[in-house]
């Protein structure tokens, strides 16, 4: 059996369009876009700008509709699912997290952490939480509001936020584009080492050739398509694709 057919998938889309406007003002984001994103494993996707990397991971995540094709979470075609289902979907088997960090400035850190399983009315498991949080960092910080963390320990706030939830993917849109190079090392090597030792799965867009040498496989869009792909990547083997893009 091939390794192919091994494979399971966090998350997939099949000849995914995306389309904005009509005729002469009509935009293509994505143009019959097939590709999986594997359970357990660290991707990254890059692109110059408007290439669609970002409507390809909102799409994929359920954050936006495809004009058409269909897009899976785990073995749920989302694109047939009505508001409500895709919220709730959302909430129980995706994390974000997101390059404005988004967390409520009126909750101290441990709340911003657990505020999604509140809201979905469940409780952390107490082990696993104290584990992430430690793992961040922020066990001396939980009491702390956002306004009295730094940018580096807002994100790890996001990022334990995503884990604590145990999700069966994560969706990171630019999540150390507002940090400095040592808060976005530690980011990025904790969310390499949730993949690695937790069997965490990660979709990460970013334009970092640094952030995307974390990840195990980074595909290229280039006009709303996936142009190339490149496992096991280096910064330099990174940036001698890019380059080959032209971007």
């Amino acid at each position: 059996m091939s390794n192919a057919a091994q494979t399971t998938w966090a998350a997939q889309v099949h000849g995914a369009a995306k389309i904005y406007g009509s005729g002469e003002n009509e935009v293509r984001a994505l143009d019959h876009v097939t590709v999986g994103f594997e359970k357990g494993a660290f991707t990254a996707i890059m692109g110059p700008s408007g290439s669609g990397k970002s409507t390809l991971m909102q799409c994929a995540a359920g954050l936006d509709r495809l004009t058409a094709g269909t897009a899976f979470i785990g073995d749920v075609d989302i694109t047939k699912l009505g508001e409500k289902a895709l919220t709730l979907l959302r909430r129980d088997k995706v994390g974000f997290i997101f390059q404005q960090f988004n967390l409520l400035p009126t909750l101290t850190a441990q709340e911003n952490i657990t505020f999604p399983l509140d809201l979905a009315g469940r409780k952390p498991d107490p082990a696993w939480m104290t584990h992430v949080v430690n793992t961040v960092g922020l066990s001396d910080r939980l009491n702390h509001k956002p306004s009295e963390l730094s940018g580096g320990q807002q994100q790890r706030v996001a990022v334990a936020r995503a884990l604590v939830e145990q999700p069966e993917i994560i969706f990171a849109d630019e999540p150390t584009g507002n940090l400095d190079s040592t808060s976005s090392a530690e980011i990025l090597s904790f969310m390499e080492s949730a993949v690695r030792e937790f069997g965490q799965t990660v979709v990460m867009v970013t334009h970092d050739p640094v952030a995307a040498s974390h990840a195990s496989r980074v595909l290229f869009l280039a006009d709303g398509r996936i142009v190339d792909e490149l496992m096991a990547p280096t910064r330099d083997s990174i940036l001698d694709r890019m380059r080959n893009l032209g971007d």
